[in-house]
């Protein structure tokens, strides 16, 4: 038996073409429940969604932060961990499977999917994102001690440590909050070499531009400086020491 019962958010906006293959690739007999956030699409994503197979949730706020979170409040109860992923096909859906099979292993409370250590297509990550991972790591590191290589958007995370983490970005500084926080309770986290495509469809909301880009960029610095000043809710138990491979 499984060790855990999974759950799947994909934020998406305006992903009409992707959102069909992305579900019809993912390893649905790991998962419970698919839950697709539709964050105010203008087109059809939440028919496209439905259509595949997906529990669509309507979320008018914009913001990737805030669908992620209002996500988590249509999880079933019987969910104990939660994974994310892109809606855009640029993640590899069949990589859930290998964040899974390091999850069952009830050694992490977090897994992250490290494009920067997979095997990233050529052009799928521009040298904005690049530097920026470096950056936001690197910050990371020296504060927290946590060596995580990429702030990529496919994860698995235990219910347990998102109550623990309470996250609030609403916004692009999500993923880098989750970390941050994650690496200043001491969570055991671990990072899995993860595909990562060009996009073929539609047009990111973040490096689609160089605006965006600067944007995205303020946005993770401005997180993890809040993480850094803020103080965080004194955990039910002890942090346990970080575990990585």
């Amino acid at each position: 038996m499984p060790a855990h019962r999974y759950a799947l958010i994909i934020p998406a906006l305006n992903e009409a073409e992707s959102i069909g293959p992305a579900l019809v690739a993912v390893p649905r007999e790991l998962f419970t429940q698919i839950l697709v956030v539709d964050n105010g699409s203008q087109d059809c994503t939440a028919e496209a969604a439905r259509a595949a197979g997906a529990e669509v949730v309507e979320e008018p706020r914009r913001g990737y932060g805030q669908a992620c979170q209002t996500g988590l409040t249509k999880l079933r109860a019987e969910i104990s961990a939660v994974a994310f992923m892109d809606a855009d096909l640029s993640d590899d859906p069949a990589d859930l499977t290998k964040l899974i099979e390091q999850f069952e292993k009830n050694e992490f409370e977090l897994i992250v999917g490290s494009r920067v250590r997979g095997q990233p297509e050529p052009g799928s990550l521009t040298p904005v994102q690049c530097f920026g991972n470096r950056l936001a790591t690197w910050l990371v590191r020296k504060a927290w001690g946590a060596r995580f290589t990429d702030l990529g958007p496919m994860r698995i995370v235990s219910r347990a440590a998102l109550q623990q983490l309470d996250l609030h970005d609403p916004d692009f500084g999500w993923n880098v909050e989750m970390q941050a926080k994650a690496a200043r309770l001491g969570l055991r986290t671990l990072e899995v070499p993860v595909r990562y495509h060009r996009r073929r469809f539609g047009k990111s909301k973040i490096s689609g531009t160089v605006v965006g880009s600067l944007r995205a960029g303020l946005k993770i610095l401005w997180t993890l400086y809040r993480c850094w000043r803020a103080p965080l809710a004194a955990p039910d138990q002890p942090a346990r020491g970080r575990r990585r491979k």
